[in-house]
């Protein structure tokens, strides 16, 4: 298992951020994660809130999507980075389990990260679209 480190760039721990949630490794996702963590999902998009810590997050987003949808993949695209903030173009897709109806949407997610963990992600999504593979 790899490992946040405090010598990370920003952009490193969101990629491994990324890379945990992808293959299901909650430990790796939960060593670059801070306990105080807020993950905030949009209004509008089915999951939406504001989710404290890790467990909260898993359990609140992480969960719920694998009970929702098949093959739920962030596609992080591309990266910029500013100091202790990372912006991330994204794309979802996914297949949702009760209408068997796929979707491609736009995200982007903005992170903060301080010694080598995130401690607040926000999402901006294209909610329209996961919402009509729900319908």
């Amino acid at each position: 298992m790899t490992t946040a480190e405090p010598g990370r760039t920003p952009a490193e721990t969101v990629r491994l951020q990324y890379l945990a949630s992808a293959t299901g490794d909650m430990d790796l996702w939960r060593s670059v994660v801070a306990e105080d963590l807020e993950w905030t999902e949009s209004a509008g998009f089915p999951l939406a809130g504001t989710y404290r810590t890790p467990d909260g997050t898993i359990d609140g987003v992480f969960a719920k999507l694998a009970e929702q949808w098949d093959d739920w993949t962030t596609h992080d695209d591309s990266y910029v980075a500013d100091g202790e903030r990372v912006v991330v173009l994204a794309r979802y897709s996914a297949r949702n389990k009760a209408t068997g109806k796929a979707m491609q949407a736009r995200v982007a997610h903005s992170f903060i990260v301080r010694s080598g963990r995130i401690v607040r992600m926000e999402q901006i999504v294209d909610s329209a679209t996961v919402r009509a593979a729900m319908s």
